[in-house]
């Protein structure tokens, strides 16, 4: 019977994007589910002053680097960039946020999309040896949801360890046949705090979801990004249409491939949602093989979740745009900003930084969309730069801030990534990363609409109605 109810609830929830919406006032303030009181965001207050501090100090394959080896690394990448005291100043910012160590010495592909990302996914784990850790909030069992059940099913067969941590909520929609068919396979299937209070393994957190995205494979090539496993994205967004949607519009998303000693920080932060979850042990395998060096970008591994004081995304997110010089160019699914992020883009607006946002021209998630335009004038006003991408359902996290540091991930510009999310980022740090995300940008911008002051300022009186209503209901988004 509680199952029933509680599924009975979340049937209301219609688009995909609402399978994250739970935390609704109504069920606050009735305790239905039980949900626990509302959280608020903490007021963070980066330090940007320049401290007289050691060097900077890095990892690579071996562990920690030598100052001399910190150094010789950081030249390198200084030389790539026109402007190095900018990269310095980042650099130097970004090692003072607290949490996984800057590595060097890894190799970072930027993908496109969800065919660019499935092709190399797919071939990731074709030519798995010894273990796949996939983390995902939507598992459909659909076309492309079969692939990879059936390709993780073929080499859990060969005696390659297959370990599969799925939101309850993200995979609401899915038959627990098609998990089942899993399991039956010998592969470790984890379902995320159950929706059902009777299959919780701790205490029963529905508002908390897993919204990472993230794969392993030997501990030696991960991916990450917005990408979840769906038909969906079986269009490019530069196509013309994606065959698996009646209206035709495809998905824009972005992932990373990375390799190199920061896959290691990635696979602790699997390995601790799983025993934060309380799964059954994992069967032996080599989830830290030797790191090796196959390139020379810096990257960070950022990890986030609501049992932490603040998302260390957030604030990491907050510092590099209080810190820019130049330019902050985000691109983002979800934008219902809070006071501070909105202060942090005025602020730099004011100060003659360019920023520019690009931001869906239509969504899956009728609130969130009319919630986020709720902030144009304001940011309008501040000179910061909005554009809204045409023809499809924009999906992308991804942020640049004076074309060195760089950041893809999961996280959602919006209250429930920063409060209410398991979320997961990269950031690369270097002028020759950050020059593709910036080609990048600009394909997208492109193929976006500018929206000005005076044209938003006449928009009709039913999108007014629309913003004030969705505004009401933000926090809860």
């Amino acid at each position: 019977m509680i199952r029933m109810m509680t599924l009975v609830f979340l049937s209301t929830l219609q688009s995909r994007r609402s399978r994250t919406s739970l935390c609704w006032p109504a069920v606050c303030l009735s305790g239905l589910l039980g949900l626990a009181g509302c959280s608020s965001l903490p007021t963070i207050v980066p330090d940007l002053a320049r401290h007289n501090g050691p060097p900077v100090q890095l990892e690579g394959a071996g562990g920690p680097l030598s100052a001399a080896q910190s150094k010789a690394a950081l030249d390198r990448l200084e030389r790539r960039g026109q402007d190095t005291s900018i990269f310095d100043h980042h650099l130097a910012r970004e090692e003072a946020i607290v949490g996984s160590p800057l590595t060097t010495g890894n190799r970072v592909v930027l993908l496109q999309d969800g065919p660019a990302t499935y092709q190399a996914m797919y071939a990731a784990i074709m030519a798995a040896r010894d273990h796949i850790n996939m983390e995902t909030y939507i598992l459909d069992d659909d076309e492309v949801g079969q692939r990879f059940a059936q390709a993780l099913i073929a080499k859990q067969r060969l005696g390659v360890q297959v370990n599969l941590i799925r939101d309850s909520v993200g995979t609401l929609d899915t038959p627990e046949v098609f998990f089942q068919q899993l399991t039956d396979s010998g592969i470790r299937v984890l379902e995320f705090n159950p929706v059902n209070p009777l299959d919780v393994r701790k205490e029963w957190s529905l508002n908390q979801r897993d919204h990472r995205k993230l794969l392993i494979v030997d501990g030696r090539t991960a991916f990450l990004g917005g990408i979840n496993i769906s038909s969906v994205y079986s269009g490019g967004s530069f196509s013309r249409g994606s065959r698996h949607r009646p209206d035709g519009v495809a998905w824009r998303d972005t992932d990373l491939q990375v390799q190199g000693p920061v896959v290691a920080e990635f696979q602790k932060l699997f390995l601790a949602t799983w025993e934060s979850q309380n799964g059954e042990p994992l069967p032996e395998k080599n989830y830290f093989p030797p790191p090796e060096h196959p390139g020379h970008e810096v990257v960070r591994a950022i990890g986030s979740s609501p049992e932490e004081p603040y998302s260390l995304i957030y604030a990491t997110l907050l510092s590099a745009i209080a810190s820019a010089e130049t330019s902050v160019h985000l691109t983002n699914a979800y934008f219902v900003p809070d006071p501070q992020l909105l202060d942090a883009l005025e602020a730099a607006a004011r100060r003659g930084v360019s920023v520019m946002l690009i931001l869906p021209s239509q969504t899956d998630s009728w609130l969130v969309f009319h919630a986020g335009r709720n902030y144009y004038d304001r940011l309008l006003q501040a000179g910061v730069k909005i554009f809204e991408r045409r023809g499809v359902i924009l999906h992308s996290k991804t942020a640049l801030i004076d074309g060195v540091w760089a950041t893809v991930g999961s996280t959602n510009l919006d209250w429930r990534s920063f409060l209410h999310n398991y979320e997961l980022n990269a950031v690369v740090l270097g002028a020759g990363f950050g020059t593709q995300v910036q080609t990048m940008f600009d394909k997208d911008l492109a193929a976006s609409d500018a929206i000005t002051l005076e044209q938003w300022r006449h928009r009709s009186l039913d999108l007014r109605l629309k913003e004030w209503f969705a505004r009401v209901w933000e926090y809860w988004l």
